[in-house]
């Protein structure tokens, strides 16, 4: 049974949807607070600086500085949201992230926009394709990519309210509606089955969510029944989904806008070869730098493509 919808792209990328969801509660929540380094524009918090300026802090590119400001407001009981290129919070500032956020165990949201190769023709310098494996080694802090602007809609709304530190990664541009505005189920820690499947499950997590449940949609029209999985939460990960995968359909895929290493892929065959193991194919970004070219170019570059996915699949059930 299908429970989402796979649309074409909404009018707005989930990084506008998480500002203006941002600048919707905290106009009723004064401790919420924005921050940011030089980065306004790349975030979309064009908005939410001129209607509530005082709740916005700009650092300048300073990101390690941008972090631990967060964390002292965060001590101060304020809820801080530090926005930025994913790129750069999760290198220049990972020290902090480590010791100001995670170990001290303080209140921080850290929102990385532009994750994966999202910049695209800007290369190497401006790609995140370790920020999953690097932050998923700190122990205390959650992990989010959500899938498309509903869910993001609903992520934030649950993250105003939740304590304790998280990271949340989300790309540049549109995506497909993965869910229907009204039918967007999330909750921390567990992962959506959004199409369900015996022979073979199809897990992404972010913007490759979509990818999967066109890939499921387009093997159940040749007869194969695809599970396909929504991983949000990289950590905490729902191991009880995965492990149920692994035993009822037998195979696993798992599609990554990242390296793959240390990502979805490694958290998901981490599971299967303790408890279950099955044959999986990890579908990501290599050991090396990733090309240049628009996002859509580099995704099919590297195969993360409905095409290439659907004939993985075939192979491993033949």
């Amino acid at each position: 049974m299908i429970i989402s919808i796979l649309k074409i792209n909404s009018n707005i990328p989930c990084r506008k949807m998480f500002t203006d969801t941002l600048l919707e509660l905290a106009k009723n929540d004064s401790e919420i607070i924005a921050i940011t380094s030089d980065a306004r524009g790349s975030v979309t918090l064009e908005d939410f600086v001129f209607q509530l300026p005082e709740q916005f802090i700009e650092t300048g590119i300073a990101e390690q500085n941008e972090v631990s400001i967060a964390a002292g407001l965060a001590a101060c009981g304020k809820k801080p949201f530090v926005c930025a290129p994913a790129s750069f919070l999760s290198t220049r500032s990972l020290e902090q992230i480590k010791l100001d956020v995670a170990y001290s165990n303080t209140n921080v949201k850290i929102i990385g926009v532009s994750g994966g190769v999202s910049y695209g023709p800007l290369g190497s310098s401006h790609h995140s394709l370790h920020d999953i494996s690097a932050i998923r080694a700190i122990p205390g802090i959650s992990i989010i990519l959500p899938c498309d602007v509903h869910q993001t809609r609903k992520m934030t709304m649950t993250l105003v309210d939740y304590v304790g530190p998280v990271y949340v990664r989300m790309g540049r541009n549109t995506v497909p509606e993965v869910y229907s505005v009204n039918a967007v189920p999330f909750t921390l820690g567990k992962a959506n089955t959004i199409l369900e499947g015996k022979d073979l499950t199809i897990i992404g997590t972010g913007e490759t969510v979509s990818i999967a449940l066109e890939t499921g949609i387009l093997l159940r029209n040749k007869g194969i029944n695809a599970r396909v999985i929504d991983m949000h939460t990289i950590k905490p990960l729902d191991k009880e989904i995965i492990i149920k995968a692994a035993k009822e359909t037998g195979h696993i895929i798992t599609i990554e806008e990242h390296s793959i290493y240390g990502g979805l892929g490694a958290a998901v065959s981490e599971q299967v070869v303790q408890n279950f193991p099955v044959p999986m194919r990890i579908i990501g970004i290599p050991d090396e730098p990733a090309v240049t070219g628009s996002s859509d170019e580099v995704f099919r570059h590297y195969g993360l493509s409905v095409d290439n996915i659907f004939n993985v699949a075939i192979k491993m059930i033949d």
